[in-house]
């Protein structure tokens, strides 16, 4: 059988360098490349996007838009990993391990919409939930997570990593103030939840990880659940799943050994603990009156390039983890 085409639309941003990178050794793809000189022109944007059987975007909202408003192949499908379809209908949401009705759409699917990556945390953890009705619809949700620097993109690298930079860049900063955050819309509307949490992202000096925790409050549940109830209906979730786990409860040595990476938590709970891996890691603390629930991971892997490439793979009809090992 012939090579899959692949053409990466954006292909100098952070995802697609990472999605680019992950592609090197495997034979069953060959990338389209486009001249540096043509990659903002339409004409040739498009010539590269037809003769594709795959597109990525990694491209700005409107950018994505004017790609798929390009494509004139019925057989070129398209996974893009911008905000601007991630709550669209007529798209495949790319988290497979949400729910089996996920992967068959995904697998199926001529245009998915990879998941952000804030978005991919808070999903892990709250949609399982609000399906089983321990999360009420309209329970007042709040999140807050950590991300390395290289989530902010390139300008956001080129300040953390600059000579002589802003000491303000050695401490956490809080920022999208005003509640607007571009991933909200997808939170809301994939997890079931009927309004949008309060977000509280903080940008960290360090390159690549994520921790994304949301609290809940025991008496405000749909049902009466402990702390332990709560971890073992999120470990049944995801029992079987390649590339997500639930570790044992928090304040227990979790167990794992140097071949899979993991450690005890000791008490902490580290963002980058999955720095360059596609996994996801789901941690329950707490205790049965007030319950954390917190998931790690890498924001350029599972919650970005990664992302997109393990569901090329199923869209493809190859193992999952293929490139992703």
């Amino acid at each position: 059988m012939s090579a899959y085409k692949i053409f990466i639309d954006g292909q100098e941003g952070t995802t697609g360098l990472k999605i680019y990178e992950r592609f090197k050794g495997r034979t069953d793809i060959e990338i389209i490349q486009i001249e540096e000189a043509e990659r903002k022109n339409p004409a040739a944007r498009a010539e590269c996007i037809n003769a594709s059987d795959f597109t990525f975007l990694c491209l700005p909202d409107a950018a994505a838009k004017e790609s798929v408003s390009l494509r004139t192949n019925p057989g070129t499908r398209i996974l893009d990993a911008s905000t601007a379809h991630r709550t669209n209908p007529d798209w495949a949401y790319g988290f497979p391990e949400l729910a089996p009705d996920f992967r068959e759409r995904i697998g199926r699917a001529d245009s998915v919409a990879v998941p952000g990556c804030y978005a991919s945390g808070f999903l892990a953890l709250c949609r399982p939930l609000v399906k089983a009705g321990i999360i009420p619809a309209d329970y007042p949700v709040v999140c807050h997570a950590v991300s390395g620097y290289s989530g902010a993109g390139k300008k956001a690298i080129a300040l953390y990593e600059a000579a002589g930079r802003s000491p303000d860049l050695d401490s956490p900063r809080h920022y999208a103030l005003t509640q607007r955050h571009k991933h909200l819309p997808e939170m809301r509307a994939v997890s079931g939840l009927a309004f949008e949490p309060v977000f509280n992202p903080y940008i960290c000096d360090f390159y690549n990880g994520m921790a994304v925790t949301v609290p809940l409050h025991a008496r405000l549940l749909g049902k009466k659940v402990s702390a332990s109830d709560v971890r073992e209906i999120l470990a049944a979730h995801y029992e079987g799943a390649r590339f997500i786990r639930c570790l044992p409860f928090a304040g227990e040595t979790s167990g794992g050994d140097a071949a899979d990476g993991s450690a005890g938590l000791d008490g902490f709970i580290a963002a980058n603990t999955l720095a360059d891996t596609n996994r996801m890691e789901i941690i329950v603390s707490g205790n049965d009156e007030r319950i954390i629930l917190t998931s790690r991971f890498d924001n350029l892997g599972k919650g970005a390039s990664g992302a997109a490439v393990q569901c090329l793979n199923i869209m493809m009809g190859i193992p999952e983890d293929t490139g992703l090992a």
